[in-house]
């Protein structure tokens, strides 16, 4: 029997070793791929929203990748949502967001859920993703949005102690508020690593270690 292939289709090279580690956890004899585009996300945070012809290029990405043969795409990337969706509606195969697996988990967990980011891009559509995922599940839920600003930049210019400081900053006052907290951007899950047990009175949710166990059960 032939092993079944998973395509990946990242917006940052820095993605491709923690889904190759989280592919070795949770998948055994599935064979993996990569693309990645990181022109994808540096065009959406330079126009501050995701622009057609980006979103073109997301379904050509994904329609490249169930061309190279993978069972399953996964797109690791939050900001490119919409695309996404588009492209699902488009391939033959299973197109999965990244961060669906985890917008459902959050709705079963609490009604008031905590949407946290360092870029607008990324928070918006992780927000209405979780809008979403509530309403299809029947579940009434608030979600509260924070933004952490400056601190994506902060990693970018190669800062990423401030970049780390100022998320578990706005973590902790975010977990005031909320039952239950998402993260819309996978390079955010590092901090929540770095918090004690004791600071973490809220499950706080990371897409790839969710989404990477979904997919196993679903369809490896």
């Amino acid at each position: 029997m032939k092993a079944k292939t998973l395509g990946f289709v990242h917006t940052s090279a820095t993605l491709v070793p923690l889904f190759q580690q989280l592919s070795s956890e949770h998948l055994s004899g599935v064979e993996t791929f990569n693309i990645v585009d990181d022109s994808l996300i540096k065009d959406v945070i330079k126009k501050g929203k995701l622009m057609p012809n980006t979103a073109a290029r997301v379904v050509n990405h994904v329609k490249a990748a169930e061309e190279a043969g993978a069972d399953v795409i996964l797109v690791t990337c939050s900001s490119i949502g919409v695309a996404i969706e588009t492209a699902a509606t488009l391939c033959n195969v299973p197109v999965i967001r990244v961060d669906q697996a985890m917008a459902d988990e959050a709705v079963q967990i609490s009604d008031k859920i905590g949407v946290i980011a360092t870029l607008p891009t990324t928070l918006e559509p992780t927000s209405d993703l979780v809008r979403r995922r509530a309403v299809a599940a029947g579940k009434n839920v608030t979600i509260v949005s924070k933004l952490c600003d400056g601190a994506f930049e902060a990693l970018m210019s190669g800062d990423a102690a401030k970049h780390d400081e100022m998320v578990a900053k706005a973590l902790k006052e975010l977990m005031q508020e909320v039952g239950v907290i998402v993260l819309a951007q996978a390079s955010m899950a590092r901090v929540v690593d770095g918090l004690s047990e004791a600071e973490k009175v809220v499950p706080i949710l990371a897409s790839p270690g969710i989404a990477m166990k979904k997919l196993a059960e679903i369809y490896f």
